[in-house]
């Protein structure tokens, strides 16, 4: 993540928990609140412009969604499963070789500087900046989940098919980023979700071998920071379930999610430098049995995620949540009444940005501004 905007994985998702009415004025959907006068903004859910014309997939990627928030009005992510980017409501394609390849703008920097990748023929990640002719495809990159981040420095961090973390800078290869000491036979670096200003990576390693003494098969996947400056990878403590970091901010600190392994049973989780387990897990909200966190604002301390039921569960739809950092997790508010929502980047200017079906039944791509104004205890 960085200065303006933080990064979103695409492949993650009966009390009467409803947004308050909304007014729908040229396009923009306005929560009902007052403008902020501290912060000279007005709290509402701002619908950007789309291509696609989707529902929301339980459990499933989306094919909308803002993944990234940039400077002033520039944010990124994806608009019927294609990379795209916004400044301000108004959609622009990112222009590909491939018209007809599908993909994601994952992060964007302060200076403008998006990271994407695309599916098609041929897999890659890419760099691109607003205005420009074509991406810049980053050597050696190939895309198998949507996971990739950019700092304000430049640097780009992700993970190839074959296990590999990798940075690149102005589009050529400059780390490869290491296992942990004592990593175990046959571990490869699965992911690769985050980078922050200081250059501090965030990932997952995947161990799948057996023990010679004893024959036992062990396979797991565990949480690894790669430290600013090239200093040697830190294993972190997860838990007794599998635990999935998802984005760090500037002091450190990494949210993310623990998975049991049965179904969605996600619960948000928290890790504090220097980071020996999970600390302060903030707990679901109150009207969903599960839930993620899927990003850290840069300095403000605020986390947003997802609440969830079991896709086969559905007593109440997903809905997009917000942690300020203390307290209980909080609701926010839902584009349409009992219709899903999601959320999966912030930014410290009280911006987050995600999913969220309207009363059509039709997934867009939103931003609510002011969010942590908006976000309410369910009743």
């Amino acid at each position: 993540m960085n200065d303006t905007r933080t990064r979103a994985r695409a492949r993650t998702p009966r009390a009467a928990a409803a947004a308050a009415a909304a007014l729908v004025l040229a396009g923009v959907v306005t929560a009902a609140g007052p403008a902020t006068a501290a912060t000279g903004c007005t709290p509402r859910i701002q619908v950007l412009g789309s291509i696609g014309s989707g529902g929301y997939q339980v459990g499933n990627p989306q094919t909308e969604g803002v993944l990234g928030l940039g400077t002033g009005t520039l944010s990124v992510g994806l608009s019927g499963g294609r990379p795209v980017y916004w400044t301000g409501t108004r959609l622009h394609k990112v222009p590909l070789p491939d018209a007809t390849a599908s993909g994601a703008v994952l992060a964007v920097n302060k200076g403008g500087l998006m990271v994407g990748a695309v599916h098609g023929a041929d897999d890659y990640l890419f760099t691109y900046r607003a205005g420009d002719a074509a991406v810049t495809r980053l050597p050696g990159s190939d895309f198998l989940y949507a996971d990739a981040d950019v700092n304000d420095a430049g640097y780009v961090v992700s993970a190839t098919r074959a296990g590999l973390g990798i940075v690149w800078k102005d589009g050529v290869k400059v780390r490869d980023l290491p296992l942990p000491a004592g990593a175990a036979p046959g571990t490869r670096v699965e992911f690769v979700t985050g980078v922050n200003g200081k250059g501090d990576v965030l990932g997952m390693a995947h161990e799948d071998y057996e023990v010679p003494e004893t024959g036992e098969h062990r396979e797991g996947t565990y949480p690894v920071l790669w430290p600013a400056g090239g200093g040697p990878a830190q294993a972190l403590s997860g838990t007794a379930n599998e635990s999935h970091v998802q984005d760090i901010d500037e002091s450190g600190r990494v949210v993310g999610y623990d998975w049991n392994g049965m179904g969605y049973r996600y619960q948000p989780s928290v890790w504090a430098p220097p980071h020996p387990g999970p600390v302060g897990a903030p707990g679901v909200l109150k009207t969903h049995p599960y839930g993620t966190l899927e990003a850290i604002t840069p300095t403000t301390n605020v986390s947003v995620g997802t609440a969830k039921f079991h896709p086969d569960e559905q007593t109440l739809p997903d809905q997009a949540q917000l942690w300020p950092g203390t307290g209980p997790v909080l609701a926010l508010p839902r584009l349409a009444a009992n219709q899903a929502s999601a959320a999966s980047s912030a930014a410290d200017d009280g911006r987050v940005g995600g999913v969220a079906v309207n009363a059509a039944g039709t997934l867009k791509p939103v931003i609510w501004t002011c969010a942590t104004k908006q976000a309410y205890l369910p009743g």
